[in-house]
């Protein structure tokens, strides 16, 4: 009761004969199993895709997280001190329209 028996396979081929004519089967099957070449070969990238993910979140887990520098207590009647920058980004000037600058 569970498989496709002969008779069933039979009265298929013949529905999709009728349906679709006997010159579009072969291009059906093409299509469909090209179809199922391009799944298959996008799984498997999917695949890959995970596995370098995975091992980039191991490796980012395996460095130590950078430690905040430590801040420098000041104490009443001593001079303060600059400390120099570290890891300093540039900061865009916001660029100020005509209008605003009339005013």
């Amino acid at each position: 009761m569970g498989g496709i028996g002969g008779w069933q396979l039979l009265i298929i081929v013949g529905v999709l004969v009728l349906l679709f004519g006997a010159s579009k089967l072969p291009q059906m099957a093409r299509s469909l199993g090209q179809s199922a070449r391009i799944l298959r070969a996008e799984t498997k990238g999917f695949k890959k895709d995970d596995e370098a993910a995975e091992s980039q979140d191991q490796a980012a887990q395996q460095q130590p997280a950078a430690q905040p520098a430590p801040q420098q207590q000041i104490t009443p009647g001593q001079p303060v001190v600059a400390q120099p920058v570290t890891n300093a980004q540039p900061v865009q000037a916001e660029q100020q329209s005509t209008d605003d600058s009339r005013r």
